[in-house]
């Protein structure tokens, strides 16, 4: 009877570390937002008054989101009371009052000429597991930027910095990679930390060269940076790459998937046995993520971009890796932003940060 028991608590740890892995290896479509659950007290002409929480006192600009597509972005903190936050409305239908919301990074949705008016080209990466959808702006100029979303987002990530580009005249390729929506699915169905999709990035970087293109910088959040960082190192066409811009990278595999379950409400005890499951289903072997992550290879100027208050991927690998390859490596702090929210946080200073680290590559 007690071996019937450790047998059946060892399947019910096994079934529950793999449904915590799920909420890391399948993040699902949507970024990762914070706040939900929080409602809307009051709405004026320019203002939308809002549960008060660490979330909705974030400094910068965000969206609103809830039932039936509602999106809204907001700007700045007007004004507070013990218990509600009120913040500008600059865009879009104001919620009602009453109305349960998320607060999220995801200010820009659409494509590029929708959003922008900038034209754009449906085109497709071919990798090695099939095509990839993927957006074409044009420019006049090398290098081209090669934009590889993160955890849970999309395509859709780039947009904001897509007017700066167009000043730079930079041309832009926003890709897609194995297991998002369009693209082809891994054997497995699950994200790999970029183990296996930084392929997915080199076979963009191969698209850009036989379109024409002689550079590429490399941009990415989150996983997408991770994807980079590994590219840039192991693709047979690593030689194109002019520099990298690596916005909330995951350099620690182990710190970021617990990070990722306890954000998510799980508890300590079964976000371990996540990770355990995380570690036998990607198959990431933590030595050699662990060297790529210390910079060791790294040999084009980079932009690393990462918050101290970032809840899902440390930032203490990120400041290492700076000062590991200091002579590199342009190192920026977003204090008070989220994962992969830089931008969000500090927009004016964020674009700032991009153009003057990348006007010496044009």
């Amino acid at each position: 009877m007690a071996t019937v028991s450790v047998v059946g608590a060892g399947a019910v740890a096994l079934v529950a570390g793999r449904a915590v892995s799920d909420l890391v290896l399948r993040p699902g479509r949507r970024p990762p937002a914070t706040g939900d659950g929080l409602r809307v007290h009051a709405v004026e002409p320019g203002r939308v008054e809002l549960t008060r929480t660490p979330e909705t006192e974030r400094r910068g600009v965000y969206a609103l989101e809830w039932a039936v597509a509602g999106h809204a972005v907001v700007g700045p903190v007007l004004g507070t009371t013990s218990q509600t936050v009120v913040r500008e409305l600059r865009q879009g239908p104001a919620p009602e009052p009453g109305a349960a919301v998320r607060i999220t990074p995801r200010v820009d949705l659409g494509d590029p000429k929708s959003r922008w008016g900038i034209d754009f080209s449906e085109t497709s990466v071919r990798g090695e597991l099939g095509p990839m959808p993927a957006w074409f702006t044009s420019g006049v100029r090398d290098p081209w930027v090669i934009a590889v979303h993160g955890l849970g987002a999309d395509r859709q990530q780039v947009l904001p910095l897509l007017p700066l580009f167009q000043r730079l005249k930079l041309p832009v390729l926003a890709m897609t990679y194995r297991n998002d929506e369009g693209a082809p699915q891994s054997p497995d169905g699950v994200g790999h930390f970029g183990e296996t999709e930084w392929r997915d990035v080199e076979a963009a970087i191969r698209l850009a060269a036989s379109s024409g293109a002689s550079r590429v910088v490399l941009y990415g959040w989150s996983v997408g940076a991770t994807m980079a960082l590994q590219a840039a190192e192991r693709s047979d066409h690593a030689d194109m790459v002019r520099g990298l811009i690596l916005d909330s990278p995951v350099l620690d595999f182990r710190g970021t998937v617990l990070r990722s379950a306890e954000r998510r409400g799980v508890p300590s005890p079964l976000a371990a046995l996540g990770l355990r499951a995380a570690e036998g289903r990607t198959a990431v072997d933590q030595a050699e993520f662990d060297r790529m992550a210390s910079g060791v290879g790294l040999k084009v100027p980079t932009a690393l971009l990462h918050s101290p208050d970032d809840t899902v991927a440390p930032i203490a690998p990120a400041r290492r890796l700076a000062y590991n390859r200091d002579e590199l490596v342009l190192f920026e702090q977003f204090p008070g932003a989220e994962h992969a929210a830089l931008w969000n946080s500090a927009p004016d200073r964020y674009e700032d940060v991009l153009r003057r680290f990348l006007t010496p590559l044009l």
